[in-house]
């Protein structure tokens, strides 16, 4: 069972994430209301948990972009999945400079387990 640790300052999207998720047979190890409390929510895990954070981009304090680049140079293994209502291509281009895996839109909400399974699929193999 894949798990994630979702970072989002809107409580409820935090809980139909969590819903969403775990229907599908994902294991949400922690959910976190910022970039500071994502860091460290993460960093309080050990690894190999969690397999996958899914975070907003604009959030109080440190933005998704920003803490998927410190995920990146502290735990490279983690796949950090940006899931954001306001994505263009800088946004994009920031986070792919970061280490994010993949962008994903908030509109996309319902398809998101089958495109983080579809992920980590591919990173099995």
């Amino acid at each position: 069972m894949a798990t994630v640790v979702v970072v989002d300052d809107e409580t409820d999207l935090r809980l139909l994430l969590g819903i969403a998720l775990r229907r599908h047979g994902f294991d949400v190890v922690a959910e976190a209301v910022d970039g500071d409390d994502g860091l460290a929510t993460v960093e309080s895990l050990r690894p190999p948990v969690p397999d996958v954070v899914v975070l907003d981009n604009r959030m109080p304090g440190m933005s998704g972009v920003e803490l998927a680049a410190v995920l990146r140079d502290r735990r490279p293994e983690v796949m950090v999945v940006l899931f954001s209502a306001f994505l263009d291509r800088e946004t994009e281009a920031a986070a792919a400079e970061a280490g994010v895996t993949m962008c994903v839109g908030k509109d996309r909400l319902t398809d998101l387990p089958e495109i983080l399974a579809g992920l980590l699929a591919e990173h099995a193999a």
